[in-house]
């Protein structure tokens, strides 16, 4: 693959005795939507955070847009990856406005550049305007993670990780903004990479699904592809899961 986005290299990690990360190898393409699913402690969240700097791996090493992230200051590593995670994290004490604007306020935008881009990125999440002005305490769950996305969106970078970003929501709103999401991701031409636990999720936003059990890699392929090709029982189970669950409902609803 050339010149990948992402390119994780023989990393490991451990935690005490435990085995979070051993020898994973992924490349991520520029412009695709990967979906990383695993069981508990498979180590997705740890291979999320160690493309952005939240994680020092023990061996191995990482480099976004070919530069060495244990080279990069990581302040400024974080400030040009976007990253959406599950609580959403928003500041109580602050707008929906203010708080898609925290990092481009920290990058020193102007005054109207901000305005313009939080006005941008609210149109881009569905939400209305006037909704810069109240405080995330005012807004649903779906509401809170759509402005946790423009806020991760806000100083324009070109990766986006998210970490079980729709695991809180209601099935409906899940669903709706997992949509939105994917078409965001088509729209701006981004790189995603996402933690779900959810296998029928994964196959449906996703191009490419990378399975971990145990720290280990063990399957990286598009969703077709997987479903056509994999051997392991532990893929196979997950692979499973959504035509199981399709089947039980019909056996419940007598269809």
């Amino acid at each position: 693959m050339a010149d990948p986005a992402i390119l994780l290299s023989g990393v490991s990690k451990r935690y005490g005795a435990q085995l979070a990360l051993e020898r994973v190898d992924l490349a991520v393409p520029r412009g695709a939507f990967v979906a990383l699913v695993g069981g508990s402690g498979s180590g997705k969240t740890t291979l999320l955070k160690t493309i952005n700097g939240l994680v020092t791996p023990d061996a191995g090493s990482i480099a976004v847009d070919g530069e060495d992230v244990a080279a990069v200051p990581p302040h400024r590593l974080r400030r040009r990856i976007g990253y959406v995670f599950q609580e959403v994290g928003l500041f109580p004490h602050l707008t929906v406005a203010e708080n898609i604007a925290v990092t481009p306020r920290l990058l020193g935008w102007d005054r109207g550049r901000i305005a313009a881009r939080v006005a941008e990125l609210l149109e881009l999440v569905a939400l209305p305007a006037e909704m810069g002005a109240r405080p995330p305490a005012a807004l649903s769950g779906g509401q809170r993670q759509r402005v946790g996305v423009a806020r991760a969106l806000a100083a324009e970078p070109r990766i986006l990780l998210m970490d079980e970003p729709f695991g809180a929501l209601d099935p409906i709103t899940r669903d709706s903004l997992g949509g939105d999401v994917r078409a965001l991701h088509d729209r701006l031409g981004l790189t995603t990479v996402m933690v779900t636990h959810d296998m029928t999720e994964a196959v449906l936003l996703a191009d490419r699904i990378v399975v971990l059990a145990d720290g280990r890699l063990l399957a990286d392929a598009a969703p077709g592809e997987l479903m056509a090709t994999a051997r392991d029982p532990q893929v196979r189970a997950l692979l499973e899961a959504p035509r199981r669950q399709a089947e039980r409902l019909r056996e419940r609803l007598g269809a």
